[in-house]
Formats: C-alpha cells, structure tokens, sequence
C-alpha cells in the first residue's frame, strides 16, 4: 500500500501541460508542478487567498504605494520592479469594477418597466410612426434633432423619435433612473476608454521630456486607480474633518504624483497640472454626456 502511495506521488518523466522532459517538482518550460493529484477544497482556498489577498504583501505594498506615496508605484515599475506589485491593468480595473459597484449599490435605481408605452410605439403602423417623426413641438431641441434627422438618417430619427415618445411616458423620478442607469452601465466604459485621452494630455505637456506614450498610460492607470480608491473611502460614513482630510489628499495627490516622476518645478508642475485638469474636465463631461445619452437610446429595451 504504502509502495502505491509513492509511486502515484512520484514525478512523471513529462509535463502534463507542455510535454517537456522534467526532472524535478517543477517544469523548467511552463513553470506547473510535475506532481499533480485531485485538487482540494483546501487547495482551492489557499488559492484564493494568496492571490487576492496576496499573503506574500503584493497586494498591500501595492495600496500603501498607492494611496500614500504619490508617484511612487510608476516610479517603481518604470526601474523594472515589477513582480513585487499587482498588474498596473488589473490594480486599476479591480478598483474601478469595486467602485461603481459600491456607487450602484449606494444609489439604488427603482425604474419601473414602460413595457406597454414601448410596444404600442413599435406596433404603430408605419404612415403613423412617419408622422411621429415630422410632426414634432418645434419646441423642444430633442423635437428639433429629430426632424432633421429624418431625410439623412431615418432609421435614426425614428428611433429617436422612438425613445422621446419612451421617455414622455414616464414621472420625473423615472426619467432620473434612466440617466443613472445610463451612467451606472456606461460610464466604467467611458472611464476606461478617457485614459488614453490622460496619457495624450500628458504626452503633450511633457514633450520634450524623453518619456513614451506607454509611460504616461501607466501614470493614468495608476494615478486613476487612486482616485477610485479615494472616492470609495469617501462613500465611508466619515466625520467631516476625515472627509475634508480626503479630498485635500485627492486634489494634492496628482500635482505631487507628477512632480516625483516627471522630475519637474513646481511652478511648472503646477501650470501642467492646472492645463491637464482643465483639458480633462471638459473630455469627462463630454464622455459622461454620451453615457447618459447612450443610456436614454437602450432606455425600455
């Protein structure tokens, strides 16, 4: 018995994985273990915990370069210290997936279906969905759009004619869960989409400074991933000194997170800091603005 029981556990001669010939524990080509048996409940725990929570301190050098030393975590991959660190990618998507999950579930939605409003408009015949589209309340600069729409593009001023007839069916506090279910399943889409805009920003304001598009990607990735984190802490029950101490350390970390790894002045920190929030504000207002009217569009289906 006890002879079976070491031959099972006994290295095989070829990875099960790669097929390259072995000779230890481990697969010099792919890395998996040579030694393979039934996994366990254990095994499967362990996992888990040493990956998400990362028992080696990954994880938590990680957060305590990122939410207290501002800049450093760039600066420390940039020297090729990486291992040591989660992903710049996945550090930033598991903050964001996190954060708008927390912002949903802090503002619930109680939109009600309009089930019959939408299938009336679809059952309509099609001389009377024409005359929707032309005969609109010159208004209205919705009403106005639609019209316009109509020669070049019918297809779309019917469905914005559609989506108006939609949303004239529903109270105030409904047209108000539209436009936040509309964020809620855009916006982490938007979000991901105005980091390269980020890196571009600073691309521009930093020419001449040797660095790469791929190095200011990866200062957005991470100084984003930050603000994620601070604004999660500011959805905490907070008495108002902690959360006026956040959002000083949130408007003071990016100027300070430039100056550390763009190795610049302050005067000069300070008016590219001030050209890049100026230049990003107005692209996060025109992306959350096609959120919510992408939201309105899909709104009843």
């Amino acid at each position: 018995m006890k002879l079976e029981s070491s031959a099972a556990h006994a290295a095989p001669s070829r990875c099960a994985n790669c097929q390259a010939t072995v000779s230890g524990n481990y697969c010099h080509q792919c890395g998996q273990e040579t030694v393979l048996h039934p996994p366990s409940t254990r095994e499967f725990l362990h996992e888990f915990i040493g990956h998400y929570v990362a028992l080696e301190g990954k994880l938590w050098g990680t957060l305590g370069r990122l939410l207290f030393r501002p800049g450093a975590l760039t600066n420390e991959y940039l020297r090729g210290r990486r291992v040591r660190f989660v992903q710049p990618l996945r550090l930033y998507l598991t903050l964001s997936v996190l954060f708008f999950a927390l912002i949903k579930l802090a503002v619930p939605i109680n939109l009600a279906e309009r089930e019959p409003v939408a299938a009336s408009a679809a059952h309509a015949p099609a001389s009377q969905q024409r005359r929707d589209v032309v005969l609109i309340d010159a208004d209205d600069g919705g009403d106005l759009l639609v019209t316009g729409l109509k020669d070049i593009w019918p297809a779309g001023a019917a469905k914005l004619a559609h989506q108006e007839r939609y949303l004239s069916g529903l109270t105030d506090a409904e047209r108000v869960d539209v436009f936040k279910e509309g964020f809620y399943h855009f916006a982490p889409y938007a979000m991901f989409l105005l980091l390269p805009m980020f890196a571009l920003y600073l691309k521009v304001l930093y020419l001449g400074s040797g660095k790469r598009y791929g190095e200011h990607l990866l200062f957005a990735l991470h100084v984003n991933a930050f603000a994620f984190a601070m604004f999660m802490c500011l959805m905490l029950p907070l008495p108002g000194i902690g959360k006026f101490a956040l959002w000083i350390w949130l408007l003071a970390y990016l100027p300070w997170a430039m100056r550390r790894v763009y190795q610049g002045g302050k005067f000069a920190t300070a008016w590219r800091w001030l050209a890049l929030m100026a230049a990003y504000s107005v692209t996060m207002a025109v992306g959350f603005m096609l959120t919510i009217g992408a939201g309105v569009l899909t709104a009843g289906h």
